[in-house]
């Protein structure tokens, strides 16, 4: 048996996981978090165990009192988070996954790689969607090209989504800034929420999108280097919500304001008013274009439609997928690096099943 402690294992996405793990007579579950009441709440309620966790607080001290095999990192936002966590684990020979989706941070934690090593340790950042679910669907369908040259691909959420401060901080951190994207083979500066365009998902009608900031569009260029363009874009299902922050990126963009990260607060209880104007259904698209073995042109377009709020839980799989994998020594790779190349396509949809999620390919 091996104990895998999740830290913010009562939030929307960690409650979630620590569900899913509970299920499983091979892990000792530990359910985590600064509030030991709601960390008990959920532990009682799934048979699990409970410890009162603040990672800016002795948190290496406490990772050698309660001794895990494995630590999930669900307490984002990762964007404004250093490595401590990380490093204490290593320092603890304790294995670590997280769910961020931070550019800087996923990319970024290569650096780790030598004293994971040293350590007998795997650390894996960025369990989650991207760039977890986007790297396998171009690892399936690579093959299928003779040159890969374009990516165009986004998520449109769910107005009724479970969603908490740090997705919202998370999302204002660089609503309005300049990231870099690739595009036309060149790196060019893109703002967070701008580049303002629609798209027809099958079943839930036309939603808007704007730039969106992940790590795909630090990892990708390398990892394929015969793209020419990457564009990588997020949306909201209520336009007037979505028109909305795409105005407030101007003030960020034209200098009137830092950053709209400090107003996440009161932005998340504001979209609430909305809920009942919204759905419970999101969707994710990638479209692959490139040249065919004969050097025709190719676009292959895969889309996939979560329903009744069930879009919430697809950024859970990997943290899920892995934690099994090593809770069962199915993992011998030791390190520090993205999720990237460790979970295929058929993986990941494969453990979609049973939820109200489909998926088309043409």
């Amino acid at each position: 048996m091996k104990r895998v402690l999740i830290i913010g294992g009562y939030g929307n996405f960690g409650s979630f996981i620590s569900r899913s793990l509970a299920k499983h007579s091979n892990i000792d579950l530990v359910i985590a978090g600064r509030s030991l009441d709601k960390a008990e709440a959920l532990a009682q309620e799934i048979n699990a165990k409970a410890a009162g966790i603040d990672i800016h607080n002795n948190f290496e001290a406490r990772l050698q009192e309660i001794k895990p095999d494995i630590v999930i990192h669900t307490s984002g936002p990762f964007q404004s988070q250093g490595y401590d966590v990380a490093e204490a684990c290593i320092n603890c020979h304790v294995h670590y996954v997280d769910l961020a989706d931070g550019r800087e941070f996923v990319s970024g934690i290569g650096s780790l790689d030598l004293k994971a090593k040293q350590a007998n340790t795997l650390v894996v950042s960025g369990a989650s969607s991207v760039p977890c679910l986007t790297s396998a669907l171009i690892d399936h369908y690579r093959d299928s090209f003779k040159t890969l040259e374009r990516l165009d691909y986004g998520i449109t959420t769910a107005q009724k989504t479970t969603r908490g401060v740090a997705t919202t901080a998370a999302i204002l951190s660089y609503t309005g800034k300049p990231f870099k994207t690739l595009i036309d083979g060149k790196e060019k500066d893109v703002y967070g929420w701008q580049g303002l365009r629609s798209r027809k998902y099958q079943g839930l009608g036309w939603r808007l999108l704007g730039n969106c900031n992940v790590p795909d569009l630090e990892l990708f260029p390398k990892m394929y280097p015969e793209l020419k363009t990457i564009r990588f874009y997020a949306g909201l299902e209520l336009p007037f919500i979505h028109v909305t922050l795409w105005a407030f990126s101007w003030l960020t963009r034209i200098g009137l304001v830092k950053s709209l990260e400090p107003l996440a607060p009161i932005l998340l209880k504001l979209s609430f008013l909305f809920d009942w104007f919204g759905s419970a259904n999101s969707a994710f698209h990638m479209d692959l274009t490139g040249k065919d073995k004969n050097g025709r042109d190719k676009t292959i377009r895969f889309e996939l439609i979560a329903r009744s709020g069930d879009g919430s839980f697809i950024p859970c799989m990997p943290a899920i997928l892995l934690a099994k994998k090593l809770v069962n020594d199915e993992i011998e790779d030791r390190g520090a690096r993205p999720c990237v190349g460790m979970i295929s396509k058929q993986e990941y949809l494969d453990a979609l099943g049973g939820m109200d999620i489909s998926w088309t390919e043409s």
